[in-house]
């Protein structure tokens, strides 16, 4: 099995399987140890709009919607370091999602914010799940990042560029969509939906100029 409970954690490790992700439900709290890979829109693009196959192999491993910020370290050719790894908003790769995830066998997905119909399919034809990493702690997730093993398409910019990282205990990660294709923040919306309507019911009589 690639996961386990350390001190009270559910730590997924990189390669994962389908296997690996049946018991992980939405409003689980995971941590991811092994490979992550920064991957956001033109990566996505360049994979199913213009066929270029990614120059890392990602099947079985993680992703992170995030534009990073990194340091070449001092006294190597080509050794960087991590120094803020922010998440990018993950609805930006939704219309490449189910396709990228059905091309390259990605496992982990983890982003900013929800994600849509078709990282919903995608995860529950192909065993996956898409996290959500709290926002507003670039610095935190740099510290969790053990080592940037490998970097490719550097033409694209530092943000854009695929840095391929080692992590250990990466998160915390909500997931947001897990292998049932179920989404935390669509159900949540028709939560908050109904007790809004309820309040605004319930105000309505009390100030007449709401409508």
């Amino acid at each position: 099995m690639s996961k386990e409970i350390r001190d009270g954690k559910k730590v997924l490790i990189t390669p994962v399987s389908a296997e690996d992700l049946a018991d992980i439900h939405v409003g689980d709290i995971v941590w991811l140890d092994g490979d992550l890979m920064t991957c956001r829109d033109v990566a996505h693009r360049r994979l199913i709009e213009y066929g270029r196959e990614l120059p890392y192999d990602i099947r079985d491993k993680a992703i992170f919607h995030a534009g990073p910020i990194v340091r070449k370290i001092e006294g190597t050719e080509d050794d960087y370091e991590m120094v803020s790894v922010g998440s990018t908003t993950s609805m930006r790769m939704e219309k490449f999602e189910y396709e990228f995830v059905k091309h390259t066998g990605v496992r982990v997905i983890v982003g900013k914010g929800g994600m849509g119909p078709n990282t919903e399919r995608a995860c529950k034809e192909f065993g996956a799940i898409h996290c959500v990493f709290p926002a507003g702690c670039a610095v935190v997730a740099a510290t969790e990042v053990l080592k940037i093993q490998e970097h490719h398409w550097d033409e694209l910019g530092m943000p854009e560029t695929l840095w391929c990282n080692k992590v250990k205990e990466f998160g915390s990660l909500i997931v947001s969509i897990d292998p049932n294709g179920r989404n935390l923040f669509e159900e949540q919306k028709v939560i908050y939906n109904q007790r809004k309507e309820e309040v605004k019911q319930a105000i309505y009589p009390e100030v007449k100029f709401i409508k």
